[in-house]
């Protein structure tokens, strides 16, 4: 299958880019909703950066015209669109690639969601925290869980540190994908986002930087509203279930983590995502809970 993307604007910023943020767009994303997320990254304290949108596929009319005309007003929007819904991980390759092609300048990949909110000053703390931290490749941040209206319902708190990230990883996926920033030198050593993967390509692909010797890390700091909507436990599937088990194993597998705590949670896991969306609710409630009674920080 041959992908068919095509640039919709070109970026009139000065070459020295520091950081790429890149999103994709979706037929059943909500208008506002894509609204306040181009706009949480066009009203960043930090601005060497470039927005990389992908429309994957068909989007309706008022969210065509919407990023049409912010990315006009716009310098550092980039907008692209994709011939059809080929997936997330298709779109990030392509703008991986888009970068390394074009802006040799750029360090720092980061990942959003369109129905997600940035913290004016994310890009800001991570690309701090990379600069000082020259060891760490992959770093994430905590998030604070929000509804429909925007207001909170939950947060998320994860490991900070390396190891930590690492004993978490065959249980669950220990780095919230929103919230990454990448050092655009793991791309330049070859490593992409899985594209036969329509869901989990996050998890798989940490697991394959962890095996590769690459450093993770999370900030404490909330920098992201997350989207919880009333269909959020009915949105897993069984497609997505699989995937997620066979994520666990493959990183007991490579990582070299196999126990019986982490097969048994592998199988606990895989049961309750194929329940009733009132029996997930609960469970990932519980699941939380004991996350963050279990995550330290200092």
């Amino acid at each position: 299958m041959i992908n068919q993307f095509t640039l919709m604007s070109e970026v009139h910023i000065q070459p020295s880019v520091d950081a790429v943020v890149a999103m994709g767009v979706y037929i059943g994303d909500k208008p506002l909703w894509v609204e306040q997320a181009v706009n949480s990254l066009v009203y960043q304290t930090y601005k060497k950066h470039v927005i990389a949108i992908v429309i994957d596929g068909d989007v309706s009319d008022e969210i065509l015209t919407f990023l049409v005309d912010i990315s006009k007003k716009t310098d550092n929007i980039l907008l692209i669109k994709n011939d059809a819904n080929r997936g997330l991980s298709v779109c990030m390759n392509y703008v991986v690639d888009w970068t390394l092609a074009n802006f040799k300048s750029a360090k720092y990949f980061f990942r959003m969601d369109a129905d997600d909110i940035s913290e004016p000053n994310r890009l800001e703390k991570q690309i701090h925290f990379l600069q000082k931290h020259a060891k760490i490749s992959i770093l994430g941040s905590g998030l604070t869980e929000v509804n429909e209206l925007g207001e909170k319902v939950g947060q998320r708190k994860l490991p900070k540190k390396h190891s930590e990230i690492m004993r978490f990883l065959p249980k669950r996926c220990s780095i919230n994908h929103p919230t990454v920033a990448i050092r655009m030198s793991v791309f330049e050593k070859g490593f992409r986002y899985r594209e036969n993967f329509m869901n989990t390509q996050d998890y798989f692909f940490w697991v394959d930087l962890a095996a590769a010797g690459f450093k993770f890390a999370n900030l404490s700091d909330k920098l992201l509203k997350f989207r919880r909507v009333n269909d959020f436990y009915k949105r897993r599937g069984l497609s997505k279930s699989i995937n997620e088990f066979k994520a666990r194993f493959y990183a007991m597998r490579v990582l070299k983590r196999y126990s019986l705590g982490n097969v048994f949670y592998a199988f606990v896991v895989l049961t309750l995502r194929l329940m009733p969306a009132r029996i997930v609710k609960i469970a990932y409630k519980v699941d939380r809970y004991f996350l963050n009674k279990g995550v330290i920080h200092d």
